[in-house]
């Protein structure tokens, strides 16, 4: 009974082996071919950059670190003297990521993300520690989609303070009507003063 089953299962390989014979070999010749990833795979974490002046979006709001539920990232941004926070260090130990994605869902400024890279293999478990360099210099080429809205341009002194003038009504050019100054407005109208009836003279 067993060597019939083993001849059972032998002619079930060989039947699937003989599925694929003459087509095109499905296994890619690595490193001559590169598997491409897709956009939404979740590969290297890489610290994303301003499209336009090409500094870190990051702004120490440290919840990715929160996040991280095996605390692979670390961050040290102190306060200065001014209250804002400064940038030492932001590293990431691959060693203890589990590339779940929490740290790119819970950051709201467009500052980390997982790339659709791959080949980040070391010798030694030092190298699989990435500092804030390394990460930038790797999602320097990584597109995103911007989502965190910017602040408004801030308005010139000349534009803040406007002109009394240009407060007033203008005057009507057609209808004849001149415009009444603030003072004219504000001053109620003067009463006539009431003549008193005289007597008449005789005796009337």
């Amino acid at each position: 009974m067993k060597l019939l089953k083993d001849l059972k299962n032998l002619v079930a390989g060989l039947g699937i082996t003989g599925k694929h014979l003459g087509r095109h070999a499905i296994t890619i010749q690595y490193p001559e071919e590169r598997f491409e990833m897709f956009d939404r795979s979740r590969g290297v974490v890489v610290l994303l950059s301003d499209q336009d002046t090409g500094e870190l979006n990051c702004t120490m709001c440290m919840l990715c670190m929160k996040a991280c539920p095996t605390a692979a990232i670390y961050i040290d941004a102190p306060r200065g003297e001014d209250k804002k926070r400064v940038l030492k260090q932001f590293n990431v130990d691959f060693s203890l990521c589990c590339f779940c994605g929490l740290c790119e869902e819970s950051c709201s400024f467009d500052a980390i993300k997982l790339a659709p890279k791959y080949e980040f293999s070391t010798l030694t478990k030092e190298e699989h520690l990435w500092d804030v360099n390394k990460l930038q210099d790797v999602g320097r080429d990584v597109p995103y989609e911007v989502t965190r809205k910017k602040k408004p341009a801030a308005k010139t002194t000349n534009e803040a303070q406007s002109p009394r003038a240009e407060a007033a009504p203008a005057a009507n050019p057609g209808s004849g009507q001149t415009t009444e100054s603030a003072e004219q407005k504000a001053e109620p109208p003067k009463a006539e003063p009431k003549v008193e009836d005289k007597p008449d003279e005789g005796g009337n």
